[in-house]
């Protein structure tokens, strides 16, 4: 079931299908994964801009007890102090589990168990270890990743596991325009020269639990003038010549992307003289979305 599902995610290219394609996930119950730490706080989710680069996990922070997010063959554990240098690991102690079809689940920063064996099968819900403090963090929790070994790319948990109930818009917290010189166009500055133009966007999601703290969202679009010139999904990342790669209606690179933080860089656009309308539109794995509409007058 879970291979299937997968497959049919991947299959899906095209940026709306993409996004409706979680929606329907979200809306209808699925045997096929749970989320390992389910009463924990989601602090930081698949794609958020940390400093500049891609999270390509999810972040809880809380107590209790790690649990399998599907049913799959340990194929790895690892204690906090086995590392091949002296640095430590960022994962810390941990442990990753084979669904078959090329997809693992690693269980990340939880709890130091001292290198105790654990079963070669674990049942969907088994208990893994505890959520603890280990590699690079700081609080109790777990760092969640799903990786599909075939493809070689980091999975949003989300297209899969059945989103957290959420009902807020996500927020647009600034449009920043960007010229080829570099410079960036004062805010709230309506009249511009005509010219290229690099789009700088930063919004994020917001849920309903107040102590969680803002999160990436689900894909961001920005058209001129109606026609789309850059969409930004957060679906999977990619590793490709030593490098992380994003979706970004293409492939591009996630230092390319991320770089202009905490903002996205959406795209390039080339505005003639008149008028021109610059809108936003940013939506998060629940739904609901928010849009912006700029008009600019272009001399």
């Amino acid at each position: 079931m879970l291979g299937a599902i997968y497959r049919r995610q991947k299959a899906r290219r095209g940026s709306f299908v993409f996004f409706a394609a979680a929606l329907a996930l979200a809306s209808i119950p699925l045997d096929a994964m749970d989320w390992p730490l389910p009463d924990a706080v989601m602090v930081r989710n698949f794609g958020f801009n940390d400093r500049g680069r891609p999270m390509t996990g999810t972040v809880f922070e809380g107590e209790g007890p790690v649990l399998a997010a599907e049913e799959g063959e340990l194929i790895f554990s690892r204690s906090a102090g086995e590392t091949a240098s002296r640095l430590s690991s960022p994962l810390g102690a941990w442990t990753a589990l084979d669904h078959g079809n090329g997809l693992i689940s690693i269980y990340s920063r939880r709890e130091d168990d001292g290198g105790n064996p654990a079963p070669r099968r674990i049942e969907r819900g088994g208990p893994i270890a505890a959520a603890g403090i280990s590699g690079w963090s700081n609080r109790s929790g777990l760092y969640f990743i799903l990786y599909d070994r075939r493809e070689r790319r980091w999975v949003n948990p989300s297209m899969i596991i059945t989103p957290f109930p959420d009902r807020r818009q996500p927020q647009i917290l600034a449009v920043d325009l960007r010229n080829d010189q570099g410079t960036l166009v004062p805010r709230g500055q309506t009249r511009m020269n005509q010219g290229r133009y690099t789009i700088l966007i930063s919004a994020v999601d917001t849920m309903l639990d107040p102590r969680e703290n803002p999160l990436a969202p689900y894909r961001i679009v920005c058209s001129v003038n109606g026609v789309e010139i850059g969409s930004l999904h957060f679906e999977t990342i990619s590793a490709r010549d030593g490098s992380l790669m994003v979706y970004r209606s293409g492939f591009a690179p996630a230092a390319q992307v991320y770089a202009p933080f905490p903002a996205f860089e959406i795209g390039e656009a080339f505005l003639t003289r008149g008028q021109a309308s610059l809108e936003i539109l940013v939506q998060d794995v629940a739904g609901n979305e928010r849009s912006a509409l700029s008009r600019l007058t272009v001399e």
